[in-house]
């Protein structure tokens, strides 16, 4: 039961069911189970894309769930864990359905292990009929092809991959050294490829990245399945798959037309909105004044589609439009915009991990879990090199250079703009003097049904970490100041140090001296003496949690500058702190009281 309740709080599962509630003698235990007879409970529940989690024997569960089995491609996801959540095995569903990945999340969430017995995990490979989920793409194909190319990498026999869309960060992975990469369209003319990634329809095994735009206007009332039908004629035209739809775009008088919402929603294609001032601004190749005076911009469908793919779009169809037939109404036009680079913000996901000082066992369980399920990782080479242990062989490493913070998030923003689930990682915590802030800046400026998921998870602090080491420096009221001067002028830090000087706070100082930036430590130190005894303690902390981690203890008259850099932290104490034992306490005042 504990077990149970951890799950559901924790949002890892929507309902939680028991067969049996007898043993529970309080109601109010027993808060949040729903009682079912397993047989009736799997009648009820198995079907695709759902993900059923069962506590106890792998033996009783097979036996439970036989009769349901069918196929792959209609069987739920399947996991088994033991009651004390020390082991869980994905039992079916583990690659379409979502299983593995799930177990994965699980595991770190939990602090169990995952037990996998599929040929890509134990042989480190690329789950090629699975992995496109995490970058945000469709799977397209036969299962009985897809069937046939996983026993090929079984295998080991070479896979040739052809991809016109979609990031190709995955290519410098080593688990795909076995692959070959084509490079050039006219190579493919020979049907000689495994698997392809686009956006046209492929008889083959294919991935497809969500690239085109449809533009839609239609009459008033025009229905459902005329729309379908000029979609799809479309797209057949053009050679496209349907997978390889980012979203519908249109004009703002449409967003109550019942026949083009419930298209969208039954097909979860996002539908974006624009004024018709917006529209009449673009220039389209076929104007039309009945347009025009009907709607007040000259194009709808075309400019829709042009509007919402501005950035990187061009038209593929002028606008073609299509005429009820005898048991369809209205009319509907279409045009269609391609993309160079997916937009699906709706799958996408930034998490902002803060890592913490360095050792894994300072990384939250919750950031594991996002680490998990994340197909990227952006992050400064060192911070980047404490997590390697636990990077996957199919998770993507992507290292940036120190001062490279705003091209760093701009990239993460990108990625997850275009369906891919991101972890963009800090040292310590992300939110203090990380990367969430300007992350969070850049994630404002897009329009708001164009952002992916946005999450900041907290992890531990470098001054956390200190006060930890040290005993209880900052057990009264504190502040942390940066004394860098990059990006906040000087006169605005002076002013912040003598402010945290005059109201008496413990001080964490953060970025106190580089090479280029030597003397604003020695300043502060002479702002605060105005203030305070020479006595005051002052602890060097450098590279906590870390196997080169020293700590010393000095006073504001005897702190040697040249001990201190970019990798130290400085915790300064107030009036009443004081240094016994080797322990650095800045009292409370429980015991005066």
């Amino acid at each position: 039961m504990p077990l149970l309740e951890r799950l559901k709080a924790s949002n890892h599962v929507d309902h939680i069911f028991m067969s049996d509630r007898s043993d529970f003698l309080f109601e109010e235990q027993a808060s949040g189970l729903i009682q079912a007879m397993p047989k009736a409970f799997l009648k009820e529940h198995w079907q695709k894309n759902n993900q059923l989690i069962f506590i106890g024997s792998i033996g009783a569960v097979v036996r439970l769930i036989s009769p349901f089995v069918s196929s792959k491609e209609n069987d739920p996801a399947i996991l088994v864990m033991d009651s004390k959540a020390e082991n869980i095995i994905p039992l079916l569903g583990g690659h379409k359905q979502g299983g593995d990945r799930f177990a994965n999340e699980l595991s770190a969430a939990l602090e169990a292990e995952s037990i996998f017995t599929s040929d890509s995990y134990i042989q480190r490979k690329i789950s090629l009929d699975c992995f496109g989920k995490g970058w945000g793409w469709e799977r397209g194909g036969d299962n009985v092809d897809w069937r046939n190319l996983m026993i090929k990498q079984a295998r080991e026999r070479k896979n040739v991959v052809f991809q016109s869309k979609g990031s190709k960060l995955w290519h410098k992975l080593k688990a795909c050294s076995n692959f070959s990469f084509l490079e050039k369209d006219d190579q493919i003319s020979s049907g000689n490829i495994d698997l392809y990634i686009g956006q046209e329809k492929n008889s083959i095994c294919s991935w497809h990245p969500s690239s085109i735009i449809i533009g839609i206007g239609c009459e008033r009332n025009t229905d459902e399945k005329l729309i379908k039908r000029a979609i799809n004629e479309s797209f057949s035209e053009k050679g496209l798959s349907l997978l390889s739809i980012a979203c519908i775009a249109t004009i703002d008088k449409k967003n109550d037309e019942i026949g083009l919402l419930n298209l969208s929603k039954k097909n979860e294609w996002p539908i974006y909105f624009f004024s018709a001032l917006e529209l009449s601004k673009v220039k389209v190749p076929t104007p039309s004044n009945v347009v025009l005076k009907e709607m007040g911009t000259p194009s709808v469908a075309e400019a829709a589609a042009l509007s919402q793919g501005a950035e990187s779009g061009r038209l593929i169809q002028e606008k073609k439009i299509h005429y009820a037939k005898e048991d369809e109404f209205g009319a509907v036009t279409i045009a269609l915009v391609e993309l160079d680079k997916p937009f699906a913000p709706h799958k996408g996901e930034l998490h902002l991990i803060g890592s913490g000082p360095g050792k894994l066992e300072m990384l939250t369980s919750d950031s594991r879990q996002v680490l998990a399920r994340c197909a990227a990782w952006i992050g400064y080479g060192p911070y980047l090199n404490y997590l390697e242990a636990i990077r996957r062989h199919d998770q993507v490493r992507i290292d940036s250079e120190l001062t490279f913070e705003k091209d760093r998030c701009q990239n993460a923003l990108d990625l997850a703009k275009q369906g891919v689930k991101v972890a963009l990682i800090s040292s310590g915590d992300s939110g203090i003097y990380g990367m969430a802030g300007l992350a969070l800046e850049l994630w404002l400026n897009e329009r708001v049904d164009s952002r992916p998921l946005f999450q900041v998870h907290p992890g531990i602090s470098s001054f956390q970490m200190a006060a930890a080491k040290l005993g209880a420096p900052f057990m009264h009221d504190f502040c942390s100041i940066s004394l860098s001067d990059l990006l906040t002028p000087w006169n605005q830090i002076e002013k912040r140090i003598k402010s945290a000087a005059i109201g008496d706070f413990v001080l964490a100082i953060f970025n106190p001296k580089s090479i280029k930036r030597y003397w604003q430590l020695k300043k502060t130190v002479d702002l605060l003496l105005e203030f305070r005894k020479p006595s005051t303690p002052v602890a060097i902390a450098r590279q906590l949690g870390r196997p080169e981690e020293s700590i010393e203890l000095h006073t504001l008259e005897t702190l040697p500058f040249d001990q201190v850099d970019m990798l130290t932290i400085l915790v300064i104490g107030n009036s009443q702190s004081v240094i016994k034992n080797n322990k650095f306490l800045t009292p409370r005042g429980y015991l005066s009281n």
